[in-house]
């Protein structure tokens, strides 16, 4: 690769544009290495900072990681196809199934990190569970680990008093998961609803997920209905961006 020299950019700049374009064009592949600090100092007759800099940007652009004592390599991107709607079917939990089960493919998806304590319930939750304030809830946070790598922290809150004995604030909830153990207590969902927003993340979510610089997080707020219309769990997710498409298919109004 020459530098160009072309425009007011910063070399760093478009020494990146050019390894980026490089990349889009397939000369670098997922998981291969890109060229060294030392092999664009050459390049380009560049400083060891400007050439740092340039792998810094894709860095932080999410499109590289490095790894290290081996150096910068393209990130691959192989994603948990999340279909929003499907998975939460009765057919999927009300059959004893988990509702990853039609996502996840042949991999490999664990949890890793559970903790069920009882606590007061934040605000927020409190006001959709329709709870007095400060009302104790059942707090489920969980940390889900796909192939090996953290994708998911995932916290839900139920009433303490409805889940109060059962398999809801045990470890294992058993087949079908919080879903089918709701339905045994008399409160099955039948309607949920999802807000997404996107942030980047902070350092305990970067820490926990072990995200690569420049990757951004996906929040999903999901709230579960019983048939009279009360709320009967909050789940507040923090998704790794880099791991996953978000899928929505459903009909269009009548």
């Amino acid at each position: 690769m020459a530098d160009q020299g072309a425009g007011r950019q910063p070399k760093y700049q478009r020494i990146a544009a050019d390894l980026r374009n490089a990349i889009q064009a397939g000369e670098y592949g997922p998981g291969e290495r890109l060229p060294g600090e030392n092999d664009l100092m050459a390049s380009y007759g560049v400083a060891r900072m400007t050439a740092r800099q340039a792998l810094g940007t894709l860095q932080s652009e999410g499109v590289a990681e490095a790894r290290k004592g081996a150096g910068v390599f393209v990130r691959s991107f192989r994603p948990l196809r999340r279909k929003g709607i499907q998975r939460l079917a009765e057919g999927t939990w009300g059959s004893g199934r988990s509702i990853w089960a039609s996502e996840i493919e042949d991999r490999t998806l664990a949890v890793d990190r559970i903790d069920v304590t009882e606590a007061a319930a934040p605000e927020h939750v409190a006001d959709v569970l329709g709870l007095a304030p400060n009302a104790a809830v059942c707090v489920r946070s969980r940390r889900f680990v796909l192939d090996g790598k953290p994708v998911l922290l995932s916290t839900s809150y139920l009433s303490a008093e409805l889940v109060a004995g059962s398999p809801i604030v045990r470890e294992d909830t058993g087949p079908g998961g919080t879903y089918a153990r709701l339905a045994e207590l008399g409160c099955k969902p039948v309607r949920f609803r999802e807000e997404i927003r996107c942030r980047m993340p902070s350092g305990d979510e970067a820490e926990r997920l072990g995200l690569a610089q420049g990757t951004p997080v996906v929040l999903i707020c999901r709230t579960a209905f019983a048939q009279d219309g009360k709320a009967v769990e909050v789940n507040e997710m923090t998704l790794d961006a880099a791991a996953y498409v978000l899928e929505y298919e459903f009909d269009g109004p009548a």
